[in-house]
């Protein structure tokens, strides 16, 4: 019994520690071309609105990327530039249009 209470108490650490629960997500619009950048830059990684109902998976270098995609400049409208250069996409190596 005591091992089945440790294991619902970790995975309710582990659940918080996902992100399951839905927040909102940071909007591009809300920010400066600068602070989109610092963002990205800075997480390596990261998911930001660009609009009300979409969103996408911005990195900041081709390590972020999974094995056979390569990165593509990605731009982005924000408070103060509407085609910030916020960092990059990640795509695929063969098919270039994705």
């Amino acid at each position: 019994m005591r091992s089945a209470a440790a294991a619902m108490v970790a995975f309710l650490f582990c659940l918080a520690g996902s992100g399951a629960a839905a927040a909102p997500r940071a909007n591009t619009t809300a920010m400066t071309c600068t602070e989109a950048q610092t963002l990205v830059a800075g997480s390596g990684a990261v998911v930001l609105a660009t609009s009300t109902f979409l969103y996408y998976r911005f990195v900041s270098s081709e390590a972020q990327c999974p094995r056979e995609q390569v990165t593509r400049p990605a731009f982005v409208p924000t408070a103060d530039d509407p085609e910030c250069p916020i960092g990059y996409r990640c795509a695929s190596a063969f098919n270039p249009g994705q």
